[in-house]
């Protein structure tokens, strides 16, 4: 069933969410202060690829 869910997920927008994600998460590193938001986007990223594998930690 996970694998299912992740496969829809990534045809219907997950992709997309990810890619958004990782881009804010590039802007946000360019300056000092915007570090940690940009790896909190890229965590984010990560886990909007596989939303229905993962666990949040």
């Amino acid at each position: 069933m996970n694998i299912l869910g992740n496969i829809l997920w990534l045809v219907f927008g997950g992709l997309l969410t990810a890619l958004g994600y990782f881009i804010c998460g590039l802007l946000a590193c360019i300056a000092i202060v915007g570090i940690p938001f940009g790896r909190m986007h890229f965590r984010l990223a990560k886990f909007s690829l596989l939303p229905f594998s993962m666990k949040v930690s």
